[in-house]
């Protein structure tokens, strides 16, 4: 009986091996290679089994074509790439135990070279401030870097300021992986009270290197703006203090002075974030206060205006920002606000956009006083809210001849995924260069860009970024 059953269970084993089919994959295409326009191809597969095709790269979609018994035809589609860079992905074909790579390839975007009008010793004559704003395209903060400030900062070097809250030294190619990512403009906040002397005389080795990062923009064919950032303790003397004013006036007349040469590629911003709430707020003050702390704004800014123009040179015709109060978007349009007299009429106005402030300013569960940070943003009614806003300013601001720069937005990423951050930065992006204004991000190290990598360490957040210029073509 025990030798029958063995030998039952040989059979068995013998009729198994037999029914089973050797699996038998083919794969037409050994690669697929796509110019930057993107572009689609078919991918041709027969097998005797059920295969499989995924794609390693967002950018190289695949999905179904045609299929019957034993031939497979999948579409692959490749986006349009907006970066300075080859890029690459792998569709993986798998069946059964079966695995197979095939590569994919895309051309990269080229880099188009300042042309000799736009080189950035030249301010073009018939070329007019939302002309340049367009040509700005997405801009991008360099942010905490010569605007840090602190006074247990180490003298002994102004490079000691330029690395305190955490960036390394700027280096030409920080600069270039900016524009290598797509970014066509670029802030730079500066601090230039750090070192100063008593005489208000701008450190000179601070000068050097504003002017040398500068430089790196500009050959990079950047778009760059110019600031003075955390001095708003004195700034705000300036409307009722001479030695105030008498400080303001110096440091704009010394960065004209060293800048002068420059063409219209340089943008000069007399400030950052200045308000009055010890005069007035949304919730404490009447009109005849609130007259008078958007009076001290105005006054900020013609006085900025007034130094560029008087200081001759391409700084008579240079492309200016000027300030919204505290800069506020629903301000941009408030009857209070005067934008200075500009003989060159080449003027531009700024506000920043963090809004709702408990998702953009404030960490998840992080307690300001005045509120508490919330995990997640995205629900109908908050993009309802975004798109709201950017309308107002397009109505109020764009289509009345006014151009605008959002010089800073971003959410904070304190206990929140990248995913949730990426959908707000990524959406607002897109509200405001839909509208026809300039999104400069509001970045700073260890935030979305690498100083140490000169790349983004999301390339979703990239990708998706630079596709937005894409769907809204402008005519620079």
């Amino acid at each position: 009986m025990k030798t029958l059953l063995s030998s039952l269970i040989i059979l068995v084993l013998l009729a198994c091996s037999e029914s089973e089919e050797k699996i038998e994959v083919n794969i037409q295409q050994t690669s697929f290679s796509f110019e930057k326009e993107g572009g689609s191809a078919i991918l041709k597969i027969t097998s005797n089994t059920d295969v499989t095709v995924q794609s390693t790269e967002t950018w190289c979609e695949i999905s179904t074509y045609a299929s019957s018994s034993g031939d497979y035809q999948y579409k692959v589609t490749a986006k349009a790439n907006t970066l300075h860079e080859k890029r690459y992905a792998k569709l993986v074909v798998t069946a059964k135990d079966f695995e197979k790579q095939i590569p994919v390839e895309q051309a990269a975007a080229p880099e188009t070279p300042p042309t000799p009008e736009a080189s950035k010793y030249v301010v073009r004559d018939n070329f007019t401030t939302h002309q340049l704003v367009d040509e700005m395209g997405l801009g991008i903060n360099l942010g905490n870097t010569l605007d840090a400030v602190g006074d247990w900062i180490n003298p002994s070097s102004i490079l000691n300021y330029e690395q305190a809250w955490g960036s390394p030294i700027i280096t030409k190619e920080i600069i270039e992986g900016y524009a290598k990512a797509g970014y066509s403009s670029l802030r730079i906040p500066v601090s230039w009270c750090n070192l100063m002397s008593k005489d208000y005389k701008i450190h000179p080795d601070l000068l050097d290197r504003a002017e040398a990062i500068l430089n790196w923009a500009l050959d990079c064919g950047l778009v760059a703006i110019i600031n003075i950032h955390h001095e708003n303790e004195w700034i705000k003397k300036v409307p009722t203090d001479s030695e105030a004013r008498k400080k303001f006036t110096s440091i704009w007349e010394q960065i004209c002075q060293r800048f002068e040469k420059y063409g219209d590629h340089l943008i000069f911003e007399p400030m950052n974030e200045i308000g009055y709430d010890e005069i007035w707020t949304p919730w404490s003050g009447g009109q005849t206060a609130k007259a008078k702390a958007f009076g001290y704004v105005n006054e900020l800014n013609q006085l900025f205006v007034d130094i560029v123009r008087g200081s001759g040179g391409n700084n008579a015709k240079r492309h200016l920002l000027v300030e919204i109060y505290n800069t506020g978007l629903e301000y941009a349009f408030d009857p209070l606000t005067k934008l200075p007299t500009d003989p060159a009429n080449r003027l531009a106005i700024t506000v920043h956009y963090y809004t709702p402030a408990t998702f953009a300013i404030l960490g998840n569960g992080e307690d300001a006083g005045w509120g508490v940070g919330v995990p997640s943003w995205g629900t109908a009614a908050e993009f309802k809210e975004l798109n709201d806003n950017m309308d107002l300013l397009k109505k109020n601001c764009v289509d009345k001849g006014i151009p605008v720069v959002i010089g800073e937005y971003c959410a904070s990423s304190k206990n929140r995924t990248q995913e949730v951050v990426r959908l707000f930065s990524v959406s607002v992006t897109e509200a405001i260069y839909s509208r026809g204004m300039c999104p400069m991000l509001w970045d700073t190290p260890g935030g979305q860009y690498n100083r140490q990598t000169y790349q983004f360490d999301d390339p979703i957040f990239v990708q998706q970024m630079m596709e937005i210029p894409a769907k809204y073509p402008r005519n620079k």
